[in-house]
């Protein structure tokens, strides 16, 4: 049973209104995240926030979360591979976290340690494309072979 419904402006008279059960998965995503971010929990995890939603609309995210940590301070951590993302300049290097396969077990070794994303940083680059080379996997051109 839906228990959320929405009001949008239609260019047709009264077809503006949809139940939870006819949003999109992005609008269902974007409704997920905020509510999850209001909750009063010290602690929030978000696993990549960004699927489904407009790249416009994952570039505001960032200052969303800042912006809520301002009336009610929380931790939030967030796991993305999204470009769009860390294109906010208000996310610092030593904010980061590049978790990486190895023999062993994961790796997790703060973006600011890392010689490489350090360079990239003191040479101009933003975070986003600093940190693009640690998102992009090894062996993705052997895609094209399939």
């Amino acid at each position: 049973m839906p228990h959320l419904e929405a009001t949008y402006e239609h260019w047709r008279p009264h077809a503006g209104r949809q139940r939870e059960d006819q949003f999109s998965d992005g609008t269902l995503r974007l409704v997920g995240v905020l509510w999850a971010l209001l909750e009063t929990d010290p602690l929030i995890l978000l696993e990549e926030p960004e699927l489904s939603l407009n790249a416009a609309i994952v570039r505001q995210l960032p200052g969303i979360m800042a912006r809520l940590q301002r009336t009610a301070p929380k931790q939030v951590i967030v796991s993305t591979h999204s470009f769009d993302l860390l294109t906010d300049r208000g996310i610092g290097a030593d904010e980061v976290l590049v978790l990486s396969p190895s023999p062993e077990g994961t790796t997790v070794t703060p973006a600011n340690t890392i010689r490489e994303i350090f360079d990239l940083l003191q040479g101009g680059l933003s975070l986003a494309d600093a940190l693009q080379p640690t998102m992009t996997p090894k062996s993705v051109n052997q895609l094209e072979l399939f």
